[in-house]
């Protein structure tokens, strides 16, 4: 029986994600002998560009025409196309300061150059341009979780997504939550789980690195309990907006406050 082909890609990104697939060492042998690879950018030099592909991971946001032209491409080649990562499911940290100023406002502050100099787009996730079917959050994302990803399609079944907190691994370990006991301004209560919760695990806060659960983060309410630990309002937005720039409800939220703040409003609604 033919194997599955498959293509590992990376648009605007660190790298990490390819690099955690690399860190599956032992069983990374074994895993990758059950598929033809035809792409694998941080493994190897050796690339088909033209092959039809039956899965592409893809990791990265779309940051520049270049990329979404890429991204296009990669998307008209393959059966199945995976998010891999945060930047790849909604522009993660590069997304930060999306809608505080347009593009052309940001090449002039930072590069004294004009909007089309750099070829860039506003950072976004596949999604925004293209259909993706396979979402794997985190940054990077977790090797186990892309392991049993896919484990999965080789068994002819879709991956399960996380939905739900970051709290409720807190809670299965026991761990004592962090915004009671330390007053710290953590981030698990509005953050996709998968991580074990491995910060809160060791005294520290989630910085929600796996972005907010989809259709169930109530970032209004983790403003409201922030805000009640006495964190001001800027120091809340710039947290939640560092992993989800793009996420609807965070950017509706911190648009409308910013703007009570500007005209002198309350903020503790």
């Amino acid at each position: 029986m033919e194997k599955p082909r498959i293509g590992i890609f990376s648009l605007t990104g660190c790298g990490g994600d390819q690099l955690m697939i690399l860190n599956l060492e032992d069983e990374l042998l074994d895993l990758l002998s059950h598929f033809d690879i035809k792409s694998f950018q941080e493994a190897s030099s050796y690339e088909e560009t033209t092959t039809e592909l039956d899965i592409a991971f893809v990791e990265g946001s779309v940051s520049t025409k270049t990329d979404l032209e890429r991204l296009k491409e990669i998307r008209n080649r393959c059966k199945l196309l995976i998010a891999l990562g945060d930047c790849a499911i909604d522009g993660c940290v590069q997304a930060m300061r999306n809608q505080q100023m347009t593009i052309a406002e940001k090449m002039r502050k930072v590069y004294g150059v004009e909007e089309d100099y750099y070829d860039v787009l506003e950072p976004k996730g596949l999604a925004a341009h293209v259909k993706v079917d396979i979402k794997i959050p985190g940054c990077p994302i977790e090797k186990t979780e892309v392991l049993h990803a896919i484990i999965s399609l080789l068994h002819g079944d879709m991956p399960e997504a996380i939905d739900y907190p970051v709290c409720v691994e807190c809670k299965l370990n026991e761990y004592p939550c962090v915004i009671i006991e330390k007053d710290m301004p953590c981030l698990g209560p509005i953050t996709t789980a998968g991580c074990d919760a491995r910060c809160p695990g060791l005294g520290l806060d989630c910085i929600g690195c796996r972005g907010p659960i989809k259709d169930e983060a109530n970032a209004a309410e983790e403003l409201n309990l922030l805000s009640e630990k006495g964190f001001d309002f800027e120091y809340i937005a710039n947290r939640l907006r560092f992993f989800g720039g793009n996420f609807e409800e965070i950017v509706k939220l911190t648009g409308s406050l910013k703007k009570k703040i500007g005209e002198g409003g309350q903020t503790d609604e």
